[in-house]
């Protein structure tokens, strides 16, 4: 059963329920008052049956109806009616008699100025003896006879009994109540039941349709939340696994595309240096060495094409650990400024020999970080690695500068190289990505140095980026959060 259909199901009952309980409650009601387990359905016969009257009542009326047809000359006599008059008295009733349109005897207690205007007309064929009549405020019932006296004129006895105008009213207007109280229930529940289904069937529907599209692989339809209740909610939280399904999915196959170029990178710088020392055993075992000198250089060349493959190799394992979030960090509260100056001063002997300038820029107070150093020490071996590759000037020279903010400590290591195109800036730090300027020749190198050294700052919380502009040199920057080592040292 859908939840439509049950919905229908439970309104209609709460609606049956309503009127039964109405119906019930004004049954109960009507009794409470009258005392009268007959006076509900009594309250509509009544009106209608052929004795208005009560039973005292009705015996006098047919007393005086019995003396209007023998003998209608005793009801010219004034005692006579006061006799009656008096009796209809005792049970709160009266009496009017007129004869043509003069006025006989009217009861004290109905004397109207306008009540012989409101009583009905003469109708010699009794048709209808029993009704009622509205007399400025007042409401009658009464019982009439129409007769005609000896000399022939048209006479009328009227036995009356006032009512509540009130009870007539409710009277009247009960069934229309109860038909309009019945349509605003019907249209109240028809009303409620669209609202609430198309709250609830609406985004049940749409739901649904994404649940169908997301089974057929389609990620991109989107569910619109409406509301802060349970359905908006869920609507929402199913919106956001879709968005985190789609992100997993695009990342899945961005791997995929980052595992075939990896694939694609290694097999390129792998099959360079193999083909090279193919060459050279080839070229040994051929007898092309065939001098002691000759194959002391091929001898030489094969090593060095080792030892690139071996560090080659070892990159491509640690970057691949890194990726993986395999390698553990073994952090140490250290000054910046010390640990960069000591592994500048480890540096400076051999960039000299290349004719390279290094110099650092610190600030004067201590700047405590959290770090790995031999992690951070590969980073800054990568940064200062990568300017020196792309050196293209005579003066050669490669700035460490050092600044801080409330949080952070950055770290620039800035070059006077060849710099690098805007375009290329965003992927520097991929995996075996060489941005080359125009007609540069290939560098030495796994291109994993600067991968890796995003890899191990975003492993401390850092952040890295890059800023260069053609021809005039590179920029690396990274930031470390700042600590402050507590007694026990531990940080706060």
């Amino acid at each position: 059963m859908s939840v439509r259909v049950r919905l229908l199901l439970s309104f209609t009952s709460v609606l049956m329920v309503t009127i039964m309980l109405f119906v019930l409650s004004a049954y109960l009601v009507t009794i409470a008052i009258t005392g009268d387990v007959r006076s509900f359905s009594d309250f509509y016969k009544n009106h209608y049956k052929l004795h208005p009257l009560s039973a005292s009542e009705e015996r006098i009326f047919l007393e005086l109806k019995s003396i209007a047809k023998t003998d209608p000359a005793k009801l010219m006599s004034a005692e006579l009616l006061s006799d009656y008059d008096f009796q209809l008295r005792m049970i709160q009733a009266g009496m009017y008699v007129r004869k043509e349109s003069k006025q006989l005897y009217v009861s004290p207690s109905l004397r109207e100025p306008h009540l012989g205007a409101a009583l009905p007309g003469y109708e010699m064929g009794n048709n209808q003896i029993r009704n009622t009549i509205n007399d400025g405020n007042r409401f009658f019932a009464y019982a009439k006879f129409d007769f005609t006296f000896s000399d022939q004129d048209r006479g009328s006895i009227y036995v009356l009994r006032e009512r509540s105008p009130f009870a007539e009213m409710i009277r009247k207007l009960f069934p229309i109540f109860i038909g309009v109280l019945l349509a605003v229930l019907l249209f109240t529940n028809w009303l409620l039941f669209r609202l609430i289904t198309r709250s609830i069937i609406k985004p049940l529907n749409e739901l649904r349709q994404s649940a169908e599209q997301i089974k057929s692989g389609d990620l991109h339809y989107e569910v619109k939340a409406q509301g802060q209740d349970e359905i908006g909610q869920l609507c929402r939280s199913f919106e956001e696994m879709r968005l985190q399904l789609k992100q997993s999915v695009q990342l899945q196959l961005q791997y995929e595309d980052n595992r075939k170029e990896l694939l694609s990178s290694i097999s390129h710088d792998l099959r360079t240096p193999i083909t090279t020392i193919k060459g050279y055993v080839e070229g040994i075992r051929d007898g092309v060495a065939d001098t002691p000198v000759k194959l002391n250089q091929y001898l030489e060349t094969i090593h060095t094409r080792v030892t690139s493959l071996d560090r080659l190799v070892d990159e491509l394992f640690l970057y691949s650990k890194l990726d993986l979030r395999k390698v553990p960090y073994s952090f140490e509260h250290v000054d910046l400024q010390s640990f960069l100056a000591d592994a500048l001063e480890e540096l400076h002997f051999d960039l000299d020999l290349q004719g390279i300038q290094l110099e650092g820029v610190f600030p004067h107070s201590p700047l405590p970080v959290l770090i790995d150093r031999e992690k951070l020490k590969r980073v800054i071996l990568n940064l200062i690695d990568n300017g020196v590759k792309y050196m293209d000037k005579d003066a050669k020279q490669i700035i460490v500068r050092v600044t801080e903010s409330d949080e952070y400590a950055t770290v620039e290591v800035r070059d006077n190289g060849a710099g690098i195109l805007q375009e290329q800036l965003p992927h520097i730090f991929d995996q075996f990505y060489r941005g080359l300027p125009p007609h540069h020749k290939q560098p030495e190198g796994s291109g994993l140095g600067l991968a890796i050294a995003k890899q191990i700052i975003e492993g401390h919380g850092g952040r890295i980026w890059a800023e260069s502009e053609w021809k005039q040199g590179c920029s690396i920057y990274f930031t470390l959060k700042k600590t402050i080592e507590t007694a026990d040292g531990g940080d706060a």
